[in-house]
């Protein structure tokens, strides 16, 4: 195979210095920015003197803009990769360039990719070896696609491979003052005094996929949130981002309990805030519920054709809905989205209540003196 032959021609290498300029190269989509927090965290406090810049898509750069361990961003633009056509190749190698790099930390599994970072010039390039398609880079990590491996941990994997040791870290958005401050205001004037769940019916859809058999349908969503909002007395605030109207409403319509929607009336800090205020976040496999379980929410992802053992939030807290089944191996490790039923395949309405409720219980019972 070519990839395998050009790797042979490029030889590994190891750090053997402190590196004083990084790159850290994760362009879509939000939910794989926020699992590659961890990769990040861990690179800071490997090198924490060091300068360190992300290179992300403009889809999902706010979700990581105000990120502690991060001095810049790179905007790699709105494709799902910088590499897909001639000019924003050069223009993203450009960019590699300018920015002076001594090692370039790559956590996609493109050969396009690892063809810019190799040309890029920058002398230590670290990333991952899927079927090959690392070739460009000097220090590889071996990806065996049909592995069943959370995302996070196989990004750490190259920070371990840098650091000469295993390192760990979580997921994680430290929240932003400001925009706890803008919530606690919008909280006050719509009157949202006591406990409150926040619930997003939408997702599925970034610049490198559309998946709309991940949403949990909306009759079974909102029965399962009336059960769990009348069980816990909560509150229920649904949440929604542009395109987003159509799934908000198609629940909210449903509801018994009382509810207000926020539809694209949040940005990404907002969000994070809003879901670390609640008593819990419930969300489908989606970017959003990444982001609230690494902002330290109490997090369900409801989770269809999708394997939680490589996307589930990568927190301490949080539980996954989701019905054993049968997927694809390899890839995404995800069966076609024609092929998924979520009334043959995924979880019921009572067996989902049942786990949040017992989710919250034992949380509220870890919090108490």
């Amino acid at each position: 195979m070519i990839y395998s032959t050009l790797g042979r021609l490029i030889p590994q290498r190891q750090v053997t210095s402190t590196p004083r300029r990084i790159v850290v190269i994760r362009p879509c989509c939000i939910g794989d920015v926020v699992m590659a927090t961890a990769a990040l965290t861990a690179l800071r406090e490997t090198f924490p003197q060091a300068r360190i810049s992300f290179a992300v898509g403009s889809w999902s750069a706010a979700a990581i803009a105000d990120h502690p361990a991060l001095d810049a961003l790179i905007d790699t633009g709105d494709a799902a990769l910088p590499s897909r056509s001639p000019a924003e190749f050069l223009r993203f190698l450009k960019k590699l360039r300018a920015g002076r790099f001594d090692l370039a930390v790559s956590l996609t599994r493109s050969p396009l990719m690892s063809l810019a970072v190799y040309l890029s010039g920058i002398p230590l390039r670290a990333g991952l070896d899927s079927a090959g398609r690392g070739f460009g880079y000097n220090l590889r990590v071996g990806v065996d696609p049909a592995a069943r491996e959370h995302e996070s941990a196989v990004y750490l994997r190259v920070i371990s491979a840098v650091a000469g040791r295993p390192c760990h870290a979580y997921a994680n958005l430290p929240v932003d003052s400001a925009a706890q401050d803008e919530i606690q205001r919008r909280l006050k004037a719509a009157s949202v005094s006591r406990p409150f769940i926040v619930a997003h019916p939408g997702g599925g859809s970034n610049p490198g996929m559309t998946m709309d058999s991940k949403r949990y349908p909306p009759a079974q969503l909102a029965d399962m949130l009336d059960r769990v909002a009348r069980e816990t007395t909560s509150a229920l605030i649904l949440i929604g981002g542009p395109g987003d109207e159509e799934a908000v409403d198609a629940v909210a319509r449903r509801l018994s309990a009382p509810s207000i929607a926020w539809i694209d009336q949040l940005n990404f800090a907002q969000i994070a805030a809003l879901a670390a205020e609640s008593r819990c976040y419930i969300g489908n496999d989606t970017g959003m519920t990444h982001l609230a379980a690494a902002a330290g929410a109490a997090t369900a992802m409801m989770m269809g054709p999708s394997d939680p053992g490589r996307y589930a939030p990568f927190t301490k807290n949080h539980l996954v809905l989701w019905k054993s089944t049968a997927l694809r191996a390899g890839g995404v490790g995800t069966t076609p989205g024609s092929d998924w039923d979520w009334a043959r395949d995924g979880f019921s309405v009572e067996d989902g209540a049942g786990k949040i409720q017992d989710f919250l219980q034992t949380i509220e019972s870890q919090e108490r003196p």
